[in-house]
């Protein structure tokens, strides 16, 4: 395995371990706001996702959302952070990994800024770990879904573009030595 490559793979590697770790931080904040709207949550998910968009956007791998949304959901699992899900917790990190991906993978039709990119997968990504939850556990109907998924959609896509603004400082420091000029290895594999 080359260098390059491997210095990647920890690289996303280290971005499904702060997601998880760091969505602790902001759940006391995100309570606050879900208590204000009587909604079962949505806001700190889409922060916990936007590390597997910022990892995806500079490994620009295909399938990375996946790999590192099972990785980051049986790391859940194994350090017991399942929430209400309990067993099924890691569809709740797998499903918004196959958002990631189905969103990086329309780049060939849709030409988007990597802000736009970014937002989309965020907010897309959010919204399905949304659902996956509401079809699990929450069992929500009407207006309150509505709310919910609404949230979910507006904070995932703050924080895209949050991490779009991450993006503009790491790529060039994690692609200094393995790619060259105009060359993307999501479009070759």
């Amino acid at each position: 395995m080359k260098k390059t490559k491997l210095s990647l793979l920890i690289f996303m590697a280290l971005c499904c371990t702060l997601g998880l770790f760091v969505k602790k931080l902001v759940n006391p904040l995100a309570n606050v706001i879900k208590e204000a709207l009587h909604i079962p949550g949505g806001i700190s998910t889409g922060f916990s996702i936007m590390f597997l968009v910022v990892a995806t956007e500079i490994v620009m791998m295909k399938r990375s959302g996946l790999m590192m949304g099972a990785v980051q959901g049986f790391l859940a699992l194994a350090l017991g952070r399942i929430g209400s899900m309990g067993i099924l917790a890691p569809l709740g990190y797998i499903v918004p990994g196959i958002t990631i991906d189905l969103v990086y993978s329309l780049q060939k039709y849709l030409k988007l800024s990597r802000a736009e990119r970014m937002i989309l997968a965020n907010g897309l990504a959010a919204v399905m770990a949304s659902v996956t939850a509401n079809v699990l556990v929450f069992h929500l109907s009407g207006p309150v879904l509505w709310l919910y998924l609404c949230v979910s959609l507006t904070s995932g896509s703050i924080y895209g573009y949050l991490g779009s603004l991450v993006v503009v400082r790491l790529y060039p420091v994690c692609h200094q030595y393995n790619l060259k000029d105009g060359e993307n290895s999501y479009e070759k594999a």
